[in-house]
């Protein structure tokens, strides 16, 4: 049976049979949607976008596997105004979240090893170390009276050994002068009633204090719902509300800040949510918009909604049979399936205004535009699913899934245009036409047209040459972290720490059988130009060893009977305290009259005659303040000067599990230098490490291959996708000329959106790339409506019905688009302006450079 005769008996049936066809469709538009609701799930889980076949994702599944701790984690990063503030709170911080096994597991502090407290001094630099133990070896004479007591008694008497010295002519207040600035501020704040926390880790160490940076970590492994947008949001949540109760954080002295790669993708999810019910409603208002304009009557928009509504039930039905569960790519079928559906029924309607203008009786004019509008909508839909279809055999699934179900889609919106739609327009019953359907200002743009024929010609095909040309440096940034939001506390706080290993995004990871193969590679990746950090389990031996301990053994030699002495189990009164003060400035007085010399003593001794009539509570906090984090800062200093000579075998064990695989295959970590990051530094890095360590890995390694994988699945499903739609269109039009117009059509408005992309600059990227697929859609629909008109004898294309479908069915999807563009989200309003820029050319395409084509073929056809 021809198409013509199957389409008369689907009139046929569709007119006699309207109630009982929209019920049926639309019963099981609602099965299909309640399927859907209860068995649709949506992954947030970015692993399963490529295949596990992959050779890449082999290797970081071993990684994993080998190294399961550094997978999926919450990384909080402390800081706070004093080094011990911030440790204190990491600390708590860390204690309090072992408790939450609800919400976490395997929670650690990598940084607060006893190993590192203990031989932390001989990861120094010769110079630095010997520089930190000739300053506390300076502070020896402080050091003796607070070993013996650790309280502002003892203090005040080792300030009292200065103003004697001072008395005496003895002593050189230089070295001591910013720790007697620092005592005399802590006075005076405690005086006026402020008393704050005095840093002895700095007071001791001066710069060298500050060696180990300004940060403390605590890691853990969330408890993940991936069923849930932000599979890490509770656990997130469980970590503030422990950090908010913590003294520090309260007190407004440090701060705690979550990253990882768990908080990463939970706040990109967020970001993308964010605004998207505003996005949305506006977005429905503007199609709502379009659609009264180009129908002009509630009795055609209804069947047009109904006829979307129900097609995307009966798809996302489908979607719930054939993969379950949505990834982050394919949940893109919802605007791919609006966005050309819509079309469908804009251009079936639009035309049924035509022939009801033209024919009069509603039963005429339904049949004629199943017969003249039913084949090109089979066409297009047919077509541009075979698009959609030629991504599925590639490796990047989160692609190959939207493939299937946008394609499926697609037939699914062409059944219900020719069933839905035409039922709900039998039952509705649009008013008559009583005006021009065709496009406004069409028939005038059209005359223009052919008047400008060749230069719109010309200049379009200059475009499109210019776009060829720029095509090579069209870029693909494959940095995963330009398509987030830079602003969210994650990406704020990965910025500050990007050189730090624990937190660094761009680290290559290697895995080695044995130590010596470790030994033997590292010394060929560190001479690579673009390595800027190789680590091993050996990086946490410290080197020069010897040289250091002896340093160090000098030093203890000096200072171990200073620090011997045990501290008074005693508490110290306020009584205590003031008579000490009492007994300070009876040295120090004297020592500030000798004048310059004792400079420095001047603002303690003021201090101190403000403290003399201050209440004792004063007195007490005073004390608290100075001294509360001199006992562990002592301990810290006799811990670390027993450091003893270490090698590979005396590493902990919670060291070793992230550097050595239970099967002893060794690790090694390689960090790219500064000059080394973004999409091509990345590349460069990968690059260079892989040809000495083919079998390298990690998350660089990853974002390079999965750029490629990206890539390779395009270039492939383009052209798959534009073969398919060759063939669909030369069996359908039957005519080489007819395909080749529609594909030329198709193929300029691509080389334009490349040179518009080239020029802006809008690179592509994992999240704007799905713009392609429907580039194909909306062109391929687009076009063959005007080509089949013009094959049936069509002579007017702006000033026609099918311009004015075109028109409006462009309009509503680029609405849609316009709130993806307007996204907080990079990523998200980058694939919106994009969606936008290949809709703007393809109506170039189809609007100037289409019908100027067609309207230059036209006298060529004729000979």
């Amino acid at each position: 049976m021809s198409l013509s005769l199957r389409l008369d008996a689907l009139l046929v049936r569709t007119q006699r049979h309207a109630p009982t066809i929209l019920f049926a469709t639309l019963a099981l538009a609602i099965l299909a949607g309640v399927y859907a609701v209860f068995h649709l799930a949506l992954s947030s889980d970015t692993d399963r976008l490529f295949a596990e076949t992959l050779p890449w994702r082999q290797r970081q599944i071993a990684l994993d596997r080998a190294f399961p701790q550094s997978t999926d984690l919450l990384v909080m990063v402390i800081d706070a105004d004093l080094p011990e503030e911030a440790e204190a709170t990491a600390a708590a911080l860390a204690s309090a979240l072992a408790q939450d096994t609800a919400h976490l597991c395997d929670v650690r502090r990598p940084d607060a090893s006893p190993y590192f407290a203990r031989e932390g001094l001989l990861f120094l630099d010769k110079k630095d170390l010997g520089a930190l133990l000739d300053r506390v070896i300076d502070a020896q004479p402080f050091l003796g009276q607070l070993a013996p007591d650790p309280t502002a008694r003892g203090l005040f008497a080792a300030l009292s050994l200065l103003g004697i010295g001072v008395q005496r002519g003895e002593a050189n207040l230089a070295p001591y002068a910013p720790s007697l600035k620092a005592f005399a501020d802590s006075l005076e704040a405690a005086a006026a009633g402020h008393p704050a926390p005095l840093s002895w880790q700095r007071l001791i160490g001066g710069e060298a204090g500050d060696l180990g940076g300004s940060y403390r970590f605590v890691l853990a492994q969330p408890v993940l719902d991936y069923g849930a947008l932000e599979p890490g949001l509770a656990a997130s949540e469980a970590v503030r509300r422990a950090a908010a109760g913590l003294e520090f954080v309260r007190a407004g002295q440090a701060r705690v800040r979550i990253t990882g790669s768990v908080a990463l993708a939970d706040e990109e999810f967020a970001t993308v949510a964010e605004g998207m019910l505003v996005g949305t409603l506006g977005s429905v208002a503007l199609i709502t918009l379009w659609l009264f304009l180009a129908v002009r009557s509630w009795r055609l928009i209804v069947p047009i909604l109904l006829t979307l509504a129900a097609g995307f039930s009966i798809t996302a039905g489908f979607a719930a049979l054939a993969v379950g569960t949505l990834n982050l790519i394919s949940v893109a079928f919802a605007i791919l399936f609006v966005g050309i559906a819509v079309d469908f029924a804009i251009q079936f309607s639009v035309r049924f205004r035509e022939m009801r203008l033209g024919l009069g009786d509603p039963a005429t004019a339904m049949a004629a535009t199943i017969r003249r509008v039913g084949p090109q909508i089979l066409v297009a839909a047919t077509a541009t699913a075979a698009g959609f279809y030629a991504f599925v055999p590639t490796d990047f699934r989160g692609v190959a899934e939207l493939g299937l179900i946008a394609g499926s889609g697609m037939l699914i919106a062409f059944a219900c245009t020719l069933t839905i739609l035409p039922a709900a327009l039998t039952l509705f019953r649009p008013p008559p036409e009583r005006a021009e359907v065709a496009l406004p200002g069409g028939i005038a743009a059209d005359a223009a047209l052919g008047r400008a024929r060749i230069p719109v010609l010309a200049a379009i095909l200059l475009g499109a040459i210019a776009g060829a040309i720029a095509l090579p440096r069209l870029q693909f940034d494959g940095d995963p972290l330009h398509t987030k939001n830079a602003d969210t506390e994650a990406m704020r706080t990965l910025h500050d720490l990007i050189d730090n290993p624990l937190t660094n995004p761009y680290g290559i990871d290697i895995l080695v059988p044995t130590v010596k193969d470790a030994e033997a590679l590292v010394p060929r990746l560190k001479a690579l130009a673009p390595v800027g950090q190789v680590l091993t389990e050996a990086s946490f031996v410290p080197e020069d060893q010897t040289a250091k301990l002896a340093l160090v053994a000098d030093a203890a030699a000096i200072l171990a009977p200073t620090l011997a002495a045990a501290p008074s189990a005693v508490p110290i009164t306020a009584a205590d305290i003031r008579q000490a003060m009492r007994m300070t400035l009876a040295q120090l007085d004297p020592a500030v009259a000798k004048g310059p010399p004792s400079a420095a003593l001047a603002p303690l001794a003021a201090a101190l005659h403000r403290l003399e009539a201050a209440p004792d509570p004063t007195l007490i906090a005073m004390n608290t303040a100075l001294t509360r984090f001199l006992p562990a800062e002592l301990d810290g200093l006799r811990t670390a000067l027993s450091a003893r000579p270490v090698t590979l075998a005396d590493l902990p064990p919670e060291i070793r599990r992230d550097w050595v695989t239970a099967d002893g295959q060794v690790r090694i970590q390689v960090l790219g230098n500064a000059a080394n990051r973004g999409s091509a530094g990345l590349s460069r890095l990968v690059s260079a490490v892989r040809g000495v360590a083919p079998q390298a890995g990690g998350a660089a390694v990853s974002i390079v291959d999965t750029s490629a994988t990206i890539l390779h699945a395009f270039r492939s499903a383009t052209l798959g996708a534009l073969v398919a739609i060759a063939v669909i269109l030369l069996l359908a039009l039957r005519r080489v000329v007819d395909a080749a117009l529609v594909l030329a059509s198709l193929l300029v408005s691509a080389l334009l959106v490349a040179l518009a992309a080239v020029l802006l600059p809008l690179p592509l990227n994992f999240a704007n790339i799905i713009a392609l697929p429907l580039l194909l859609g909306v062109g391929v629909s687009f076009n063959i409506y005007f080509v089949m008109n013009w094959r049936t004898g069509a002579r007017l294309f702006l000033g026609s019905a099918t311009a004015r479908a075109v028109l409006f069915s462009a309009l509503t999807t680029g609405s849609a688009f316009g709130a993806l563009a307007l996204s907080g989200h990079p990523g998200t309003a980058s694939m919106g302006r994009l969606l936008l820029l290949s809709l703007f050319c393809t109506l170039i395409g189809t609007f100037a450079f289409l019908p100027a084509l067609l309207g230059w073929l036209r006298p060529l056809t004729r000979r």
